[in-house]
């Protein structure tokens, strides 16, 4: 397989006014409201009630496929793992 090689991407020092302008720009025109990281990761901040809910059922869904992963690659290596209970 070939693969096309991507253009190097310069970066072009810029003053903090254009710095900040093109951050404006880009949430004006994505429709930015909020930091996309606050449902990955735990925060200080008042969270509200519907995002708290949706970043537990996200993390049970990792823990879920974490471990069907782990217990995939030990059937596949063949090693004996007793069912795990839930507390």
């Amino acid at each position: 397989m070939i693969r096309k090689r991507e253009k190097p991407v310069l970066t072009v020092p810029v003053s903090s006014s254009e710095y900040e302008a093109a951050v404006a720009e880009f949430i004006r025109n994505r429709g930015v409201t909020r930091c996309p990281t606050a449902c990955l990761v735990r925060t200080q901040a008042s969270v509200p009630a519907a995002d708290r809910a949706a970043l537990e059922h996200y993390e049970a869904g990792r823990e879920q496929s974490r471990r069907s992963h782990i217990a995939a690659t030990a059937r596949l290596l063949g090693v004996y793992q007793p069912p795990s209970s839930v507390c």
